[in-house]
């Protein structure tokens, strides 16, 4: 969730980036983790129990959101009155960046009801008709404040700094300030950066074209399973059946499924393509090196942190292939294959888990927070934030939106009453205590955050969540089931993610190249990795042809180098997670400071200011290293046991 005002202000590149973002959310893309209980199919309906979000919190009909988009066209144009004032005063540009900030605030709302009315269910027209209207507003607002970093910087980082000093109505917008004058040498001329603004909403095409075949237009098929079970395999239905325990009919989904995006192969590269010829436009339009280098810089993350990750996590992939071969002796399978990634190890009867106790058991497991967080979960946990469960048009997976500033967050979810949906449900709800946390100490101009520190916040809850029901487990099997879907969260993150960032770095320097990116090659660079990852080659796990067309699958690469920040956040999870669980308060606190800090400062400073973690260092990912052998440990106890 990133809606500081100097990103607005970058134009069209964020404003796409942002636009690309579902409302700026925070989604979550970590791997459900055993494949868990079979859940209903999406109903038309939402299903009796559910949760469904109140929008009039941010507007309250249509036709008021109608009124308020006519009104934010009117302070839009405005904008362009400024041209020209900025150093005539402090005063001035306080002025002009204050008006700019309120405008862009009434923007983020707007987009925010839409983006989420439009996901509630994609196939209504009158939704659909306002996201299209909403993007083309955060379009003309890019356009609209597209001359005033540029002339910003025509004023001279000396005079800019003298204003700051001068005057205290310019507080809130310093870092954004600062942060334009180290953006210098990548900041076009107001010319250029108007040019950038127009392409943005073209730029951010790509995504909204899979998420249209993903969600809407695929004809997914359907199979008959081996107790006749009629199952529709899209995109719900495949989550669902995955994870199957009838090896057989865990094969047919795999065939079925991946069978159906292979006929798209062609038309899906082309898409991604068109994603990634759309980043190294914006990289080389603003003088950087390689799409890498801009998604590095735009945060002020060193590049070390993605070197050092991809390196950690190869030199730990002798720890992901002793996962797999413990799965393989738990399952009982000798010749383990793709499709036996997701079933539990082991069955347990661990209930159903509906919403309410869903939100029993985080708000127990999340204890270890201390009151001030538990305090504002209860109250998001009390009202109606939320649209939980599956239906018909419905954006699959989950995230959390929170732009909208004056208003609390959102959350979307597909919760399917078992526990990886309960993993989802705790996960959602980090994103969505940060946010109240960030916005009770920061303006808007700073409340927006990093996903490099977003997915900290969601995936330290999973692990107390873990944690939690180990300890709570009645039986043997049971704490067996808690520790196996640790362990493949832990894959879903850690490790997946990292491949999955390993593949974006290699398609975009292969473009840089001037390679071309069919689908065909997109294929063969994804296969090359997942069999890396998965030991092919140890004989760990035997990768079929046909799955490998999993790429176009993942919606994650149209956003930018953005998966990554999943690997990087389970390791300052787990490192936090081991100090404070061990009873160090003061790590806890450090954290929370974390979470209340925004975008108050660039992310990595963020974190060595207020807790001392280095994510350039190979011990921030040790901990992470440490909980997967931990974990095997105790499995591999318990199994041992007579």
């Amino acid at each position: 969730m990133k809606n500081t005002l100097s990103t607005i202000l970058r134009g069209g590149a964020c404003a796409a980036a942002i636009l690309a973002m579902s409302s700026c959310a925070a989604v979550s893309v970590a791997e459900p983790a055993t494949g868990a209980t079979a859940a209903p199919e999406a109903e038309s309906q939402a299903p009796a129990g559910a949760v469904v979000w109140d929008l009039t919190d941010l507007y309250e009909t249509p036709a008021a959101w109608e009124a308020a988009y006519a009104n934010a066209q009117t302070a839009i144009a405005a904008l362009d009155e400024n041209k020209g004032t900025l150093g005539q005063s402090a005063e001035q540009m306080a002025a002009v960046y204050r008006q700019t900030s309120d405008t862009a605030k009434e923007v983020v709302r707007l987009y925010t009801y839409a983006s989420l009315s439009h996901d509630e269910d994609q196939r209504d027209a009158g939704a659909q008709e306002r996201f299209g209207k909403a993007r083309q507003l955060y379009q003309a607002l890019g356009e609209a404040t597209s001359w005033m970093s540029p002339e910003v910087l025509s004023i001279g980082e000396e005079k800019v700094m003298a204003f700051l000093a001068e005057e205290p109505a310019l507080a809130d917008f310093r870092f954004g300030i600062e942060d334009t004058l180290r953006q210098a040498p990548h900041t076009l001329d107001a010319q250029g950066e108007a040019l950038m603004a127009q392409a943005g909403l073209a730029l951010s095409q790509p995504n909204q074209i899979y998420s249209l075949f993903a969600n809407a237009s695929i004809p997914w098929p359907s199979v008959t399973l081996s107790d006749g079970t009629e199952a529709r395999l899209n995109q719900a239905g495949y989550s669902r059946w995955r994870g199957t325990a009838n090896r057989e009919d865990r094969k047919t989904v795999f065939d079925t499924f991946w069978g159906a995006w292979g006929q798209y192969e062609n038309g899906m590269g082309a898409t991604l393509n068109a994603q990634v010829q759309s980043a190294i436009f914006r990289a080389r339009a603003r003088n950087f090196d390689s799409v890498l280098q801009r998604n590095m810089f735009d945060d002020a993350l060193p590049p070390e942190i993605y070197t050092q990750l991809v390196t950690q996590v190869n030199d730990a992939l002798p720890v992901f292939h002793r996962y797999l071969e413990l799965r393989g002796r738990m399952l009982g399978i000798d010749d383990l294959r793709y499709y036996d990634i997701y079933p539990p190890i082991i069955e347990a009867d661990t209930g159903v888990f509906d919403i309410e106790r869903s939100k029993a058991i985080t708000l127990e497991a999340l204890k270890p927070f201390g009151d001030e967080y538990i305090e504002l979960l209860e109250e998001g946990l009390g009202e109606d934030w939320m649209h939980s469960h599956p239906q018909e048009g419905k954006e699959s997976g989950a995230y959390m939106s929170g732009s909208a500033y004056d208003v609390h967050p959102y959350l979307l979810l597909n919760h399917n009453d078992d526990y990886n949906s309960l993993s989802t449900f705790a996960h959602e709800w980090g994103h969505a205590v940060h946010t109240m946390l960030a916005k009770s100490e920061q303006p808007f101009d700073t409340a927006g955050y990093s996903t490099f520190i977003a997915e900290m916040a969601s995936t330290i809850n999973e692990i107390l969540l873990e944690e939690y029901m180990i300890a709570n487990a009645k039986t043997k099997e049971e704490k067996l089931y808690y520790l196996g879907y640790a362990l493949e969260s832990l894959r879903g993150t850690f490790y997946r993610q990292t491949m999955f960032g390993e593949f974006e770095l290699a398609i975009h320097e292969a473009a840089e190249r001037g390679e071309p990116l069919t689908g065909a090659k997109l294929t063969e660079i994804y296969a090359g990795l997942l069999r890396k990852y998965h030991g092919e080659e140890q004989g760990v796990m035997t990768i079929d042809d046909p799955y490998t067309i999993e790429w176009a699958y993942i919606p994650h690469f149209y956003y930018e180098f953005y998966v990554y920040q999943y690997a990087t956040s389970v390791s300052g999870a787990a490192w936090f997670s081991e100090q404070f669980l061990a009873g160090d308060d003061e790590v806890r606190e450090n954290f929370i400071n974390v979470l209340k800090a925004g975008g108050s400062a660039h992310p990595h400073d963020i974190l060595l200011n207020e807790a001392g973690l280095d994510m350039t260092q190979p011990d921030a990912y040790e901990a992470v290293v440490r909980r997967m052998n931990d974990i095997m440990d105790r499995m591999e106890a318990l199994l041992d046991e007579e």
